[in-house]
């Protein structure tokens, strides 16, 4: 359809950073800070700056404070709660474990940290930003990047409004804009699609492991007072997940008789009949979890794919025109579940490099000083003691791997580094780890029961989820062959178990639910329910279906999540 348009029109600026969450708000502030001149711009494709942000989330405030050294003065920032309470726990069925947290390195204790909506920390750093001079675009998707006649970024296109379910014009059609700078930095999230893009143009992951990724489940439960502890972090491991799956839960406790409550289920297990979704709810009934949330209400609900690679997943940071930060790189710091502050310092570390190199003149090269940086720095420091957590508890299961890895994070911490294990790798991508379902039983989940377990419908209406459905649907499938030879006769048909929101489903002739190997099934894509978690993308067994973003302000609005 492009090549039969006018072309688009072009603004130009300085440095154009994709993404509006904290890597993408930290590099923008940075810039500004070491340069009231520079101009900048920042694309977010939510409705409102914070509206697709969604983490635990637990924040350590190294870099907060770097970037903002007085703002503990401030009435209007958004860490009101410090941890008080730190507790682990190794779940069973019938009850759960305490892990002593003064055997924990001192990596894991949260100490010092603060209890934070994410997303409102993101709406707090716009208003900064904002404050320096940059300008904040939410509501404009970054679809497609720009290249010059030599291969070399000059800039990112957002996406085409208006277009029909067809590909043609609708009569509230508008073009979308080309936004070119002198450096482009991508700040989208994991899985980002063109951080994906730009990997596989620039071979960025060719000395890299595969990354690796987590599922996580979100929701916002108001409870009783009287069971509420302000400040209180738990962390569980094992049930209901088996010992060979990994996956753990948080429940995180907020202000105003408020909690967190969340569940992460690696999307590396091997069962195709296995669904996140209802793990997540199963988790809700434990012995020591359904009381605290009986009489409570369910007030907001979201899930989004992190990434779990670390330190030998992250790709080569820099390319011609621009580099990558936070998520996008895939900065997640597995064992202590944090991230934020990970990606603000990337943010603010490529900041400086951009700066460095607008000062001596230069522009569309390639931040080599950038990519050669990160693993000296704060970030790297931080990533390198717990490199070989994912890859142990992959290899030994849950629990065996916890304690391994404990014992290895110990010597990492107390040896400089060196860890008897040397550095792990990661061997397989999520949709490799994928068996075929013939190999595995089928899982029977519990029906919900509306109180403390719930249908996805329900669950994505909480997420004030909305697409127009005119639109061309932003989820592509490659081949329509391909997906029901293998993922429905294969696989089970396990995209309508690994989605939380019900996009996919396989029917029959009569619009059920098909059975395993119906030879009338039909691939039904219900891409108006989508909350933007990139699942899809990631755990397909065959990489068939790729996730593009749909038009700007579209998808979730998270509130206070």
């Amino acid at each position: 359809m492009s090549e039969a348009l006018e072309p688009r029109e072009s603004m130009e600026f300085d440095v154009v950073i994709v993404g509006g969450g904290p890597s993408g708000l930290a590099a923008a502030i940075r810039l500004k800070q070491i340069d009231p001149d520079v101009n900048v711009v920042v694309l977010e494709k939510g409705a409102e700056i914070g509206a697709h942000i969604l983490s635990g989330a637990v924040i350590d405030p190294v870099a907060v404070d770097r970037l903002f050294p007085d703002w503990r003065d401030e009435d209007a920032h958004p860490f009101k709660v410090p941890v008080k309470k730190d507790k682990f726990y190794l779940m069973g069925a019938a009850g759960k474990i305490p892990l002593p947290t003064w055997a924990m390195p001192k990596l894991m204790n949260n100490h010092g940290n603060y209890i934070v909506s994410l997303g409102n920390v993101c709406r707090w750093m716009a208003e900064k930003a904002e404050a320096l001079g940059v300008e904040v675009f939410p509501g404009f998707a970054a679809s497609e990047v720009v290249y010059n006649d030599q291969g070399a970024v000059i800039g990112v296109a957002t996406g085409d409004m208006g277009v029909q379910r067809d590909g043609t014009p609708g009569p509230n059609f508008e073009r979308g804009v080309e936004l070119h700078g002198k450096y482009v930095l991508i700040g989208e999230g994991a899985r980002g699609s063109l951080a994906k893009s730009l990997i596989s143009n620039f071979n960025l992951d060719e000395h890299s492991d595969p990354q690796k990724f987590g599922l996580g489940f979100k929701e916002l439960w108001e409870i009783d007072p009287e069971k509420h502890s302000e400040g209180t972090v738990m962390h569980t491991l094992g049930w209901p997940l088996q010992n060979n799956q990994d996956g753990g839960s948080f429940i995180y406790h907020i202000e105003n008789n408020q909690v967190y409550v969340g569940y992460v289920v690696a999307l590396g297990y091997k069962n195709p009949y296995l669904s996140p979704f209802e793990e997540f709810q199963k988790f809700k009934t434990h012995t020591s979890v359904a009381p605290l949330l009986e009489g409570g209400k369910r007030i907001a609900y979201g899930a989004r794919a992190i990434t779990q690679g670390g330190w030998q997943s992250v790709p080569r940071l820099s390319f011609p025109g621009g580099a990558l930060m936070g998520c996008s790189a895939g900065f997640v710091n597995v064992p202590r579940i944090k991230g934020s502050h990970n990606a603000m310092l990337s943010g603010m570390l490529a900041a400086e490099h951009v700066a460095d190199a607008l000062k001596a003149g230069r522009a569309n090269d390639e931040l080599s000083t950038y990519d050669a940086a990160w693993r000296n720095s704060d970030v790297g420091k931080d990533l390198k003691p717990v490199r070989n957590v994912k890859p142990l508890v992959t290899k030994y299961g849950s629990v065996l791997g916890t304690v391994i890895s404990g014992l290895d994070m110990w010597c990492t911490s107390l040896l400089y580094g060196w860890s008897p294990f040397g550095t792990m790798k990661h061997l397989k991508a999520d949709y490799q780890a994928t068996e075929p379902a013939s190999q595995h039983q089928p899982i029977h989940y519990a029906r919900p029961d509306g109180k403390l377990t719930f249908d996805r419908s329900s669950s994505v209406f909480l997420s004030n989820t909305n697409h127009d459905e005119n639109q061309p649907k932003h989820l592509k499938l490659l081949d329509a062959d391909l997906q029901k030879s293998s993922e429905f006769s294969v696989y089970a048909g396990l995209s309508r178990r690994y989605c939380p929101v019900g996009v996919y489903e396989w029917v029959d002739a009569k619009g059920d639910a098909a059975q395993e190997g119906a030879k009338d099934a039909v691939f039904v894509i219900n891409a108006q329910n989508c909350v933007h978690c990139k699942t899809c993308d990631i755990k397909d067994p065959n990489q068939n279906i790729n996730w593009v973003p749909p038009q700007g302000a579209e998808g979730p609005v998270y509130p206070n999540m």
